[in-house]
């Protein structure tokens, strides 16, 4: 395990217009190399802790340092870059482009950051192949399995090999063979150095996690 890729100090947020704020001088450290669970019941605020971390709505207060760049005060652009060069996103609901190929739902996250499509196209076909889904590369989303459709979401946010990956309840809805390989490519993005935070219900996937931080 080496250096922290997350750094997350004082964290304070909630809704506008709640009474309940979820988060109050929340720390949370996340290293390169590291696979952490957040568990806790409904309500609590994990996946908000996700959209918090991955950039996607503001902290009432608090820092949130990634691969050692202090985001607190960054403007939307810059956050909305940092997301697409070292953040990855799992959902539970895998949230594919029905329009595109496997391989291009795949391929869209490197587009994005600017690589070639070549290099994205190449990167998709080697990722699909490595979670044993090379097959289904040309199929649309409505033409594969829910567990297939989660091994393509993995494997769109693989393909920029982020710095940080963020998985809410990836294997939610999936059977135990699909849950397995899910699990095991979030583990292979750590052992390859990456910080992965992955919120669950799951103690199969909290058993596969260095550690569990629970919230209230």
């Amino acid at each position: 395990m080496t250096g922290a890729a997350l750094v997350v100090h004082g964290l304070t947020f909630g809704y506008p217009g709640s009474a309940v704020t979820l988060f109050n001088a929340f720390d949370i450290t996340a290293h390169a190399g590291e696979m952490v669970a957040v568990q806790g019941p409904s309500g609590c605020g994990k996946s908000t802790l996700l959209y918090l971390l991955g950039l996607l709505i503001q902290p009432g207060a608090g820092r949130i340092v990634l691969g050692g760049q202090d985001t607190t005060d960054l403007g939307d652009h810059e956050r909305s870059r940092i997301r697409a060069h070292y953040i990855g996103f799992v959902f539970q609901d895998a949230a594919l482009q029905p329009n595109a190929t496997v391989e291009e739902n795949v391929a869209e996250g490197a587009l994005y950051a600017g690589s070639s499509y070549a290099a994205a196209a190449q990167r998709a076909r080697d990722l699909l192949d490595s979670t044993g889904i090379a097959d289904i590369a040309g199929r649309r989303p409505t033409q594969i399995s829910g567990g297939q459709a989660q091994r393509v979401a993995l494997c769109r946010a693989l393909i920029r090999s982020p710095l940080l990956i963020l998985a809410d309840e990836p294997t939610g809805n999936l059977d135990p063979d699909n849950a397995a390989a899910v699990i095991g490519g979030l583990r292979a993005a750590a052992e390859s150095g990456a910080a992965v935070v992955v919120v669950t219900h799951s103690p199969v996937v909290a058993g596969a996690c260095d550690r569990v931080i629970g919230l209230a």
